[in-house]
């Protein structure tokens, strides 16, 4: 090959195109429209995870909430078969069926993990008590917890409610 057919050759290697040539506004607009699509895509994504969470939230509190709704219908029925009270063997048996709702209501409570902070016979604790009052308790341990006024609850190791109570001098 001569040196002229080598000149020629790079010659044609060095020249791009038209078609791929662009330019510098070119290129800056290509730019700002793919960053433009990227930015509506994040807030597309944005839009759709806070609608995900709402409908989790809501799942979440649905389920919840036909947990307690056997119980609601049972404590309607109970009402509704309420004895007369002449009858002592028939409130008996009533307050039987009240006491199984109880269960029930407790049981619901455990499958959404809270429990009830125990109290009477317990010392005073200010992270899981309230204490309303005070009574002298011959026998008794100083702060003492002697009565429930309101019962207390906690998930977990949070405490969703203190327990209203009164203890000893």
């Amino acid at each position: 090959m001569s040196d002229e057919q080598k000149k020629e050759e790079k010659d044609e290697g060095d020249k791009k195109p038209a078609a791929e040539e662009k330019t510098a506004e070119q290129l800056s607009e290509d730019y700002l429209s793919n960053w433009k699509r990227a930015l509506a895509d994040y807030d597309n994504l944005k839009r759709e995870t806070t609608k995900e969470k709402a409908e989790m939230a809501q799942f979440a509190q649905a389920m919840s909430a036909m947990n307690f709704i056997g119980v609601y219908d049972n404590y309607k029925k109970a009402l509704a078969h309420r004895p007369n009270t002449a009858d002592s063997k028939a409130v008996e048996q009533w307050l039987v069926g009240v006491e199984c709702i109880k269960k029930q209501f407790v049981e619901t409570l455990k499958q959404l993990g809270i429990e009830e902070i125990k109290t009477v016979g317990e010392k005073f604790d200010p992270a899981l008590h309230e204490a309303v009052g005070e009574e002298t308790l011959e026998g008794g341990g100083e702060s003492e917890i002697v009565k429930e006024i309101e019962g207390g609850y906690k998930m977990g190791e949070k405490v969703i409610k203190a327990a209203k109570v009164i203890v000893s001098k």
